[in-house]
């Protein structure tokens, strides 16, 4: 054991959270790049208005059902493993797709991408949980996490842009697979090695099937419903059924020895609030991107690099308030603190967002909604991913944050279905064209209105989180100093991993 992790035991916690960030810097440049790029893929691959949503969830709705498997792989076969494997996976289908010259290959490649997160994700949490102790550590290193996400949704908008109007849609693609391919080389030198696989328990392949199968379902008829009518199979029905095979995946899980999801964990308060908050933050978050991005093309006729530039500014303020502030404010705060308020801010940047949704707008009409979101979410995200891992057994680490990102992911699949449903409600244009501008508006502000409400309702769920005793908070700040000079042990911290 001792030879299998000599290599990694000689990098620094530094160079971990460099490359785990890089890791939350390609699925968040992966998901934004998209946005800026919709109308040019939906236009030359012939997407109707309803369908183009595809693009976008064929990503979340893998992401989100395969979370849980990735997350007991991680437990599993390793960390590491499952690092590299999730890399390779963005690496190819990101080649694919950047290939692709119709719908069905485009959505399919997404598709894989979304699994290759769903091994990514969990891992790269679980890295994080089991190389720095709960504490202003692990607080600083999931802040440093969260900023490197958004610097990806900036880099996406931006870099999805320029590429888009300079290069052709197909290299918001290409431009993934050295980035993911260099990850995947670091990998074996820098993060401490899995332990060897063991044991002769199994995977619960029946119960990721019902997961995804569930979410996929649920997904498609909120998309198909404003289209096919919601009395129809296509809309209720496969809401009805969706429902039904989650409700058979509970009782599956409840019954099985290696179950995919323990149900006992949903018994744990911090990760059930979490995964309630992760899934309403992330729905509001999903939609709200898709509503600004066609506000700006569609209605303000922005080209994709100016799109894109329009979501420097708020990505800028996002980092620099997470850098600044997110990490004082948890340690000091607590975690329910931080989250209630980051979810209530974000839902009221949202909603006020919605009020600029005006025909004869301008940026610096969006520019404040714009960044009261932004604030919040530098508050909310550090709080969501620390929740995820508080106070769970180290063993148990993987299908915990599995457990809350695919709450986070299928919420960010219902919300934008739920939203982009409302946004089209009532339109009538044919495939490829623009809807008329005053029906368009109508649609952005009620869908920019649902979403900021229903976040800042959310928020008050955050409540339900157990208050910090005053004793624990002064202990915990009390000890930042010796939490530091503890975790450049490289060694202690591989070993931690081992076990």
């Amino acid at each position: 054991m001792v030879a299998s992790t000599a290599s990694p035991t000689r990098s620094g916690p530094g160079q971990r959270i460099a490359l785990l960030a890089l890791a939350q810097f390609v699925i968040t440049l992966d998901f934004n790049i998209v946005f800026v790029a919709l109308p040019d893929i939906g236009r030359e691959l012939g997407f109707t208005a309803h369908t183009l949503q595809w693009v976008v969830n064929a990503y979340v709705v893998a992401l989100g059902g395969l979370l849980l498997f990735g997350g007991r792989a991680a437990d599993r076969l390793g960390a590491r493993r499952m690092f590299v494997l999730g890399m390779l996976l963005y690496a190819g289908s990101s080649l694919v797709g950047g290939l692709a010259n119709a719908p069905g290959p485009l959505v399919g490649a997404r598709a894989v991408q979304g699994v290759g997160g769903a091994l990514l994700t969990p891992a790269t949490l679980r890295l994080i949980f089991t190389c720095f102790d709960e504490g202003p550590m692990r607080n600083r290193a999931l802040v440093i996490y969260g900023a490197i996400g958004g610097a990806g949704l900036s880099a996406g908008a931006l870099l999805g842009g320029v590429l888009a109007d300079y290069a052709g849609w197909a290299w918001i693609f290409f431009i993934n697979v050295p980035l993911a391919a260099l990850g995947a080389a670091l990998a074996p030198a820098v993060l401490p090695a899995s332990p060897p696989p063991g044991g002769d328990r199994k995977f619960d392949v029946l119960g990721a099937a019902l997961a995804t199968a569930a979410a996929t379902l649920v997904v498609f008829g909120l998309a198909t419903g404003p289209d096919a009518g919601w009395a129809t199979f296509s809309g209720a029905g496969c809401l009805a059924v969706g429902a039904v095979l989650l409700a058979v995946f509970l009782v599956v899980e409840a019954r099985s020895r290696d179950a995919l999801m323990p149900l006992r964990l949903l018994g744990h308060r911090g990760l059930a609030v979490t995964m309630g908050a992760a899934f309403f933050y992330q729905g509001s978050l999903t939609g709200v991107y898709y509503l600004f991005t066609t506000y700006l093309q569609d209605v303000l006729s922005y080209s994709p690099m100016s799109a894109g530039l329009a979501f420097l500014p708020p990505t800028l303020i996002s980092m620099v308030f997470a850098m600044k502030v997110s990490t004082a404010f948890l340690n000091k705060r607590g975690l329910r603190t931080t989250m209630f308020l980051g979810v209530l801010v974000t839902g009221a940047g949202a909603a006020i967002l919605a009020f600029a949704f005006v025909p004869d707008g301008s940026y610096w009409l969006l520019l404040p909604g714009l960044a009261i979101w932004s604030i919040g979410g530098a508050l909310a995200i550090p709080a969501i991913l620390a929740g995820a891992g508080a106070g769970v057994a180290a063993l148990e680490q993987g299908v915990a944050s599995a457990m809350a990102m695919t709450s986070r992911q299928v919420g960010g699949a219902v919300g934008l279905a739920a939203l982009v449903a409302v946004a089209t409600t009532g339109l009538h244009a044919e495939q490829g064209a623009v809807p008329p501008v005053d029906e368009l508006l109508d649609g952005l502000q009620a869908a920019g209105w649902a979403g900021g409400v229903a976040l800042i309702a959310a928020a008050f769920l955050c409540l339900l989180l157990e208050k910090p005793k005053p004793a624990d908070v002064q202990k915990e700040a009390a000890s930042v100093t010796s939490s530091v000079r503890e975790h450049v042990d490289d060694t202690h911290a591989a070993d931690r991993v081992e076990e």
